[in-house]
């Protein structure tokens, strides 16, 4: 409980900067492998952006209007094969769970050479033991998935350029390029999720991943904002590094950026459990499953990517060199207690309420 009370009053006092050159490590290994696999493997695109056609083929009910048990219906394998003989090659079968209606088999595949939908129908009823009239098929031409990709990107675009500009003028240009970077992190490692693990990459997960920068640029600001704060609020000959007031910040701020993460990341778990997996909406699980990933990955980026990355290019700055410069030639490697005594008490003096003023004898 002590250690929880610390937390919260944000009197801890630990070392992030050390820590996050360990973070640093592992986060640009895992983004080499992201970049690796977006150049080896690619992004599994939904039909959206490739075109094709969808065919949906509702599970058989039994005599007592309940559909079929799993173990008597045909495996996605089979209704695979099914539609390679039919003309349908490399074809995407899923079996999607629906709240208050039957269950589906979802086919989404491109039509071979020769291929006639309506052998198609029929191979694919035929398999999974229905009427072809209860088939739905519709045709997605991949011009929408081009407009999409494109808006995205332009979005993506105007988005750095504008959050740069913001950046520079409401604080500096430092941590302008040290909040670019996080963004640039968070996404990399999001989207390159999708090309390791082979996730489906639908207009819902574009979505999400604009999202995702929001949520992590407002985490950095908060960051930012602290850290700025405190350091116009160091005495005027104060001798801290930045590290150590780097240090400070971050620790005042730890329980926030927790408190925003836990309430982003519930409401983002309860549309995958609720709505994907008990009312078996699809739609949702593909924008809630790249939230969560830009979620989890955005919550530490802030404290150990961005910040650190402003702290080193601020340590060329001639202020903070003379005082690592200084601290080091006086064995001070660590001042972040001494920097937390001098921002306590800076901030008592400007509080403060005035004495008041002993009244004279008058004569």
């Amino acid at each position: 409980m002590a250690a929880l009370r610390t937390l919260y009053r944000g009197e801890n006092s630990w070392d992030f900067l050390r820590v996050s050159r360990k973070v640093l490590i592992g986060s640009a290994v895992a983004v080499l492998i992201c970049v690796v696999a977006l150049l080896a493997r690619g992004l599994n695109l939904g039909i959206e952006f490739e075109g094709g056609s969808v065919w949906e083929v509702p599970v058989p009910a039994s005599a007592d209007g309940a559909d079929v048990p799993a173990s008597d219906l045909p495996t996605t394998e089979d209704i695979a094969e099914a539609a390679d003989a039919a003309g349908v090659p490399d074809a995407r079968v899923q079996f999607v769970t629906v709240t208050g209606a039957s269950d589906i088999f979802r086919i989404r595949g491109v039509l071979g050479p020769g291929a006639n939908a309506a052998d198609i129908a029929d191979a694919l009823s035929s398999v999974v033991g229905v009427d072809v009239g209860s088939l739905s098929t519709r045709q997605v031409s991949p011009s929408f998935g081009d407009e999409v990709a494109g808006k995205a990107r332009r979005a993506l675009v105007v988005f750095f350029v504008l959050i740069a500009l913001y950046l520079w003028f409401r604080f500096e240009w430092k941590m302008s390029v040290g909040a670019l970077v996080a963004v640039t992190h968070d996404i990399l490692l999001t989207v390159g999720a999708y090309a390791v693990f082979g996730f489906e990459v639908t207009p819902a997960t574009v979505v999400a991943f604009l999202t995702i920068m929001g949520y992590s640029l407002y985490d950095t600001i908060v960051v930012f904002d602290r850290v700025k704060s405190n350091e116009r609020s160091l005495p005027a000959r104060s001798h801290f590094t930045y590290p150590a007031l780097a240090n400070v910040s971050l620790n005042q701020v730890l329980t926030r950026s927790i408190n925003t993460t836990v309430t982003s990341v519930l409401p983002v778990v309860s549309l995958l459990i609720v709505g994907a997996g008990i009312l078996g909406a699809g739609t949702l699980a593909e924008f809630a499953n790249a939230l969560l990933i830009g979620l989890l990955v955005g919550s530490y980026s802030s404290l150990f990517v961005a910040m650190p990355m402003v702290a080193w290019l601020k340590s060329y700055e001639p202020q903070w060199a003379s005082a690592r410069t200084a601290a080091e030639a006086a064995g001070r490697h660590d001042t972040m207690e001494s920097a937390a005594q001098a921002l306590a008490a800076e901030s008592y003096t400007r509080t403060a309420q005035p004495r008041p003023r002993k009244l004279g004898r008058r004569r």
